[in-house]
């Protein structure tokens, strides 16, 4: 009798050692990352580690100019149906193109890979957190582009599930941070700064039920929207953090600023765009100018805001759960040293005494890790088991993440197996 494609996925999924894609687009939507990785153990203990990640090779790949800014246009609700229809396409072929090359990078042919895990390219999220009246969020990089573009099958839309059960539909890292990263003796935060920050506390000995994680507010995004804005868009990040470094930050702009609804907000709780959008970056630039503030001084100000925000979260929502003994900085803006300095600065005024650390330093690369997180999710979906954490998105119970689109073959055979 012939083995339906899904069993034999399911069968796949369960060895050691198997490849695996995942393939990310943060909220900066500046580039495709996708990593292939090979994966062994499965769910840990409490005390005892039993998942194991090996990455061979990762392929970054900017979008296309003209992508881009379209993206950005949907950020900002500028967009219509036909254009996002259009769009879910072409960021497909921008994921599938990085998928390929990891896997030309690592030596292997589809084939070889179990499946791909793909977060897509975020152009819409609404969590219950926000007050939307239809909870919902929406990612786009239509998965049947992926699969007919690499032969491989896609898991995909891993917002949605969690989403549906009444959670904020994020953050979903934590899950993979507290399969990787927890320790027996220490108390570890995980820090991610993209487009938006997130944050996974794993107190020391963590279960599922005890990791704590939310978005802390803009990473980025507010940087980059800035810089973008006093360049006239001839420059659309802070590269090494230099323009910061050279302004001075208004502190009492980062002051009013910190006092915003969202900062406030207790977890479970999520953002992105929606709120910390190119509108708030522009707020605070006509602020600034009121207040004769330079170029080079407003960037000062949403570097040191997005810093201050960050440290600020972890004294009121992480400092009274247990100790704080390291802290490791992963996503773009750890690439940012002016950001860093700013942010290890912060967390000594919050009391916070552990310095900011590399990711690589315990395991995966930053610059891959939340590629690597997609993997893993992939995997879980096809082994059956629930990865979302209900204690941090709010979810009303455990589900199994994602949706899964078959493997294509050009010769049309299909993937069932004897």
């Amino acid at each position: 009798m012939a083995k339906h494609w899904l069993a034999s996925l399911a069968e796949r999924a369960a060895q050691n050692e198997a490849f695996w894609v995942g393939i990310m687009s943060g909220t900066s939507a500046d580039a495709v990352d996708a990593v292939v990785v090979s994966i062994r153990g499965s769910a840990r203990s409490t005390h005892v580690r039993s998942t194991h990640v090996r990455e061979f090779a990762m392929a970054s790949i900017p979008y296309p100019l003209r992508v881009r800014e379209r993206l950005l246009k949907t950020f900002s609700r500028n967009t219509d149906a036909a254009e996002l229809c259009a769009l879910n396409f072409e960021v497909g072929e921008s994921f599938a193109a990085a998928a390929c090359e990891a896997i030309r990078q690592a030596g292997l042919a589809p084939h070889d890979i179990v499946a791909i895990g793909s977060h897509g390219q975020t152009v819409w999220h609404a969590p219950p957190s926000a007050g939307s009246e239809v909870p919902s969020t929406l990612q786009i990089g239509e998965p049947s582009v992926i699969a007919a573009r690499t032969g491989a099958a896609v898991v995909s839309s891993f917002r949605a599930a969690d989403m549906a059960a009444g959670g904020e539909g994020a953050p979903l890292v934590p899950y993979v941070d507290w399969l990787l990263y927890t320790s027996a003796e220490v108390g570890r935060v995980i820090q991610n700064i993209g487009g938006i920050a997130n944050v996974t506390y794993l107190a020391p000995g963590a279960t599922p039920n005890d990791v704590i994680a939310f978005d802390t507010g803009p990473g980025n995004c507010l940087i980059d929207a800035t810089v973008s804005a006093v360049t006239g868009g001839s420059q659309t990040f802070d590269l090494d953090g230099a323009i910061a470094k050279s302004g001075r930050a208004s502190d009492e702009i980062v002051a009013s600023r910190l006092g915003d609804a969202y900062f406030a907000l207790a977890p479970p709780k999520s953002t992105g765009r929606e709120l910390f959008s190119a509108d708030y970056a522009n707020a605070i630039i006509e602020e600034g100018r009121r207040r004769s503030l330079s170029d080079a001084d407003l960037v000062a100000t949403v570097t040191e805001l997005t810093a201050r925000s960050i440290a600020d979260a972890y004294r009121r929502f992480l400092a009274h759960r247990g100790s704080v003994d390291e802290v490791y900085v992963a996503g773009g803006g750890a690439r940012n040293p002016e950001l860093m300095h700013r942010l290890r600065l912060a967390l000594i005024d919050s009391g916070i005494v552990a310095d900011a650390q590399s990711p690589s330093d315990i395991g995966i690369r930053s610059e891959s890790k939340e590629a690597v997180a997609f993997a893993v999710l992939a995997r879980e979906t096809l082994r059956g088991v629930p990865s979302n954490l209900s204690g941090v998105t709010g979810a009303s119970f455990p589900v199994i993440l994602g949706s899964v689109t078959p493997p294509q073959r050009r010769d049309g055979t299909g993937w069932r197996t004897s």
